[in-house]
């Protein structure tokens, strides 16, 4: 298979935040801090990489909210029938 040629470079995905989590990844760009320090250094294949890595990272964070919204979405005005126990 022939190597894909590029065109254009691929972008920093840097959105400017630059603050990290506890584990080292960015609030912002959701990258690792060897992914930002390595950067410019990276080859295209390692640049694609990383941008599907923060796709990923970005479906599971939005999975955790998801889920934690479905644990935390009570409706305490609606009535909900209970059954007789007795």
């Amino acid at each position: 298979m022939n190597p894909q040629f590029e065109l254009f470079d691929i972008d920093n995905p840097c959105i400017g935040v630059c603050q990290s989590n506890k584990k080292g990844y960015c609030f912002g760009c959701l990258r690792s801090r060897p992914e930002r320090q390595l950067w410019l250094s990276m080859s295209m294949e390692e640049r694609r990489e990383v941008l599907r890595l923060i796709v990923s990272r970005k479906q599971r964070i939005e999975q955790m909210r998801q889920r934690k919204g479905e644990q935390l979405g009570f409706d305490f005005e609606e009535e909900v029938e209970v059954g007789e126990l007795f």
